[in-house]
């Protein structure tokens, strides 16, 4: 969040020049998106339009620094690199591609600074943090496509959810349907029509009973949109700082305004034809230092 004084010479402007002008690397989209949320308020209003603004008008900006100031902010911090592929460590508050938030994205800034030959080789939620495979050439990429699709790479998540789970370890299994004009996701214990089966396991790492949380190790079978917040807090442990399946009340009890949710760990279990990629089989990255 920003606060900034409308000067003499924007002074009967527009309130979009002002805004621009003062954050040149701040994308229009990025801005207009504001706007429709209402993030923007002119002497403590809050604004949707492009309105006129006057000398010494505050504006307020609810938009993350990152994107006002642009690419070069972000630190994206590498953990494992070879001549095939990069593991970064995604922060939040970031899309690896294009999500019509903002121009501005995982894939963007990496390319930006590490060349234009780097590519996804699987997603990550905006919010979700950690591990994130690229491909520095077209074989690494195509080997690693096939290795998700065909469930040779484990993916792990560390959480913390709302709540005591009483087993120590499960598979869970259910069906989910995504809304994509709601950006939602919703979950059926029973299949129906247009709904696809998800599979979450859960390994319980630490209860803390004094704040009733649980710390969980996920690992995904399937893959599926906001699966893993969805999917537990369906079963009623919803991860905490979740504000779209979790809620703000216990959010705001524990001060978390984004959801504590990790991509900690991957782990290659190769099978058949490895090709380039067959020095990766057994290893494991994890990302150390969760906070």
């Amino acid at each position: 969040m920003r606060k900034i004084i409308v000067n003499e010479k924007y002074n009967n402007k527009k309130l979009n020049s002002f805004i621009l002008d003062t954050f040149p690397n701040l994308n229009k989209n990025t801005l207009f998106k504001a706007l429709r949320k209402k993030d923007i308020r002119v002497n403590g209003k809050r604004v949707s339009d492009d309105v006129v603004v006057h000398s010494g008008d505050e504006i307020t900006i609810f938009i993350i620094d990152d994107f006002l100031y642009g690419t070069s902010n972000f630190n994206i911090d590498v953990v494992y690199e070879d001549e095939n592929i990069v593991v970064f460590n995604k922060p939040e508050n970031l899309s690896v591609t294009d999500d019509n938030i903002s121009n501005i994205t995982l894939t963007s800034i990496v390319k930006e600074k590490y060349g234009n030959n780097l590519e996804p080789c699987h997603r990550l939620d905006r919010n979700t943090k950690g591990l994130i495979i690229y491909a520095k050439n077209k074989e690494a990429l195509e080997i690693l496509f096939d290795k998700f699709k065909n469930k040779e790479i484990e993916k792990h998540y560390y959480t913390k959810v709302y709540g005591i789970l009483n087993k120590t370890h499960d598979i869970l299994k259910a069906y989910l349907f995504k809304d994509s004009k709601k950006s939602l996701v919703y979950i059926s214990d029973v299949p129906k029509k247009d709904y696809l089966e998800i599979i979450t396991e859960y390994t319980v790492l630490n209860k803390d009973i004094k704040n009733n949380t649980t710390t969980l190790d996920i690992n995904l079978h399937t893959g599926r949109t906001h699966q893993i917040r969805a999917h537990l807090s369906h079963i009623g442990y919803p991860v905490l700082g979740d504000g779209k399946y979790g809620t703000n009340e216990i959010n705001k009890k524990f001060g978390l305004k984004n959801q504590f949710l990790y991509s900690y760990k991957l782990k290659f279990n190769f099978k058949g034809n490895n090709g380039i990629l067959d020095y990766l089989n057994n290893k494991e990255i994890i990302l150390e230092n969760i906070k």
